[in-house]
């Protein structure tokens, strides 16, 4: 008789199972990475896991996006500066996946910084949408519009910011950020009496070459969220070549850009890889059921070689100043 009630238990735990929709699964499953979200300090959560779109070539952005949104990815990041708004915005029409679904992230441009709403009016015609989950300040560097390798003598991030939280409650942007701000911006920036607004995001460069622990806590000390972007090292990454993260990514059955993102979103930040492959874009989103160790997160922090994706030799004005380690 007990063993016929147990039978009988599990055929209608797997009916209910049967009829429970794929979002009340994922959140009954410990390891949904592709469903985590972190939560800013506005109340509001982005998606751990999105698709960057930085260096894409025309013509395969719109294609990128679409498939990322079929496949599961709420999350996307873009800016002006990459010039592919339009097609990240065809890309979302595209899929079918409603606007309100989307978490949407674009950035203001270092020319831009003097035309704040213009800029970010110029991204929501291009992106097609009425409003982003998330607008950038690019750099903290306000280049001459007129001559790319000066900056403005009568402006600095500090009026980029004063502007950038006027759109707050206009219903154009959901909440504002900065990119690329190490500690000593960041320090200018919050001490300064006109910042009323902690910036709800710092997305940096984050990946086990250029781990930056010190930006990080310092971020999460005063309240913002890092983004991780280059989080795989971008093209023709050394990183690949690193015989601990190959050998770790093939004892657990998994790519090495599996491995890094794991290492990022273990490590507390959302992460924004990059591609235009489908089958990247679909492999890169398989991290849920499976983790990396303590362990094998320490072997990760501790690869000792050290390379920037993105440094500052183009900008009018240096901004990284080695305060992030």
């Amino acid at each position: 008789m007990a063993s016929a009630n147990v039978t009988s238990s599990l055929r209608r735990l797997a009916t209910l199972s049967s009829q429970l929709s794929p979002a009340r699964l994922f959140s009954s499953q410990p390891f949904a990475v592709s469903r985590k979200t972190f939560t800013l300090n506005t109340g509001d959560k982005i998606p751990a896991l999105g698709l960057g779109t930085w260096q894409s070539q025309p013509h395969e952005v719109e294609k990128a996006v679409e498939i990322a949104l079929r496949r599961g990815y709420r999350h996307i990041d873009t800016a002006l500066a990459y010039g592919n708004e339009a097609e990240v915005g065809l890309g979302i029409k595209n899929s079918g996946v409603p606007r309100e679904q989307i978490w949407l992230t674009t950035k203001l441009d270092n020319p831009w910084h003097k035309r704040v709403q213009e800029g970010i009016d110029s991204s929501l015609k291009s992106l097609g949408t009425d409003y982003v989950d998330l607008y950038l300040m690019h750099w903290p560097c306000s280049t001459d519009p007129t001559d790319l390798k000066k900056h403005l003598p009568d402006w600095d991030f500090i009026k980029t910011w004063q502007e950038m939280q006027k759109l707050v409650g206009t219903g154009k942007v959901k909440n504002i950020g900065v990119s690329n701000f190490g500690i000593k911006n960041l320090e200018i920036l919050l001490n300064d009496p006109s910042t009323k607004i902690v910036p709800a995001v710092n997305q940096i460069e984050l990946h086990p070459n250029n781990p930056s622990p010190k930006l990080v806590a310092y971020n999460a000390s005063k309240g913002i969220h890092s983004t991780g972007y280059s989080c795989l090292g971008s093209t023709n990454s050394p990183l690949y070549k690193d015989e601990t993260l190959l050998s770790l990514a093939k004892a657990k059955g998994k790519t090495p850009q599996q491995v890094l993102l794991a290492w990022g979103l273990q490590k507390g930040w959302s992460v924004i890889p990059k591609s235009v492959n489908k089958e990247r874009i679909e492999t890169n989103f398989e991290l849920d059921g499976w983790d990396l160790t303590a362990d094998e997160v320490k072997q990760l922090d501790g690869l000792k070689d050290r390379f920037k994706v993105c440094g500052d030799a183009w900008l009018p004005i240096k901004v990284f100043f080695g305060d992030d380690e």
